[in-house]
């Protein structure tokens, strides 16, 4: 037990280390319209929402490669778009950092990131912030599921993917039970959770 304290707290001085942005209070986005959007794939193509023309919601992740936090999720968000993009729920990963303060998150090193850890989904680079902004994105990570309704994109969750980083086996699928509600049309029991890992530093 107290190797696995001793990490945590380790894990947590990491995180802590990467705020330097100002405290701001949270915006719920639970029932809000998010705008479609544009942005550059590791694969040097651009996607979209609109991209998916048969999609009835997304899974949408903001994450980084920087961050101690968001390194712990690569494996369980592979799991994530395995499972739900058959089912007409992708998965897309955003990156909102701002390379100009950490050099690990300019392009060609996202291209590493997802080559090395297999991503089996869209890595996009959100290099203006426009669409983190549109999101109120806080965290990386920090995940939204987003649903189709009269053609709009509504939020239905947002929050954090599950709560254990370090020991997925003991997690609560906070994400995949979302999923699950919607896919039977069901309203999503825990729509907001809080997100933690690395402040997202917005430019002026």
């Amino acid at each position: 037990m107290r190797l696995i304290v001793n990490t945590t707290l380790v894990l947590g001085l990491l995180i802590l280390s990467n705020f330097t942005g100002k405290v701001s209070e949270p915006v719920s986005m639970i029932g809000k319209v998010v705008n479609d959007f544009s942005l550059k794939n590791v694969d040097t193509k651009n996607v979209s929402l609109s991209s998916y023309k048969n999609a009835k919601g997304f899974i949408v992740v903001f994450t980084c490669n920087h961050c101690p936090f968001a390194k712990l999720y690569p494996k369980r968000l592979n799991d994530l778009n395995t499972k739900y993009k058959p089912l007409g729920v992708p998965l897309l990963a955003i990156n909102p950092t701002d390379a100009a303060i950490y050099e690990e998150e300019v392009f060609d090193m996202m291209q590493k990131k997802a080559n090395s850890a297999k991503f089996n989904f869209p890595y996009l680079q959100d290099d203006t912030q426009t669409v983190g902004k549109n999101f109120h994105a806080e965290h990386t990570p920090q995940a939204f599921v987003i649903w189709k309704v009269n053609n709009n994109w509504v939020v239905k969750y947002s929050g954090a993917i599950d709560d254990n980083g370090q020991h997925p086996e003991l997690a609560t699928p906070f994400i995949a039970k979302a999923v699950d509600n919607l896919l039977m049309q069901q309203t999503v029991l825990l729509p907001e959770t809080q997100s933690f890992g690395c402040k997202i530093i917005y430019k002026n």
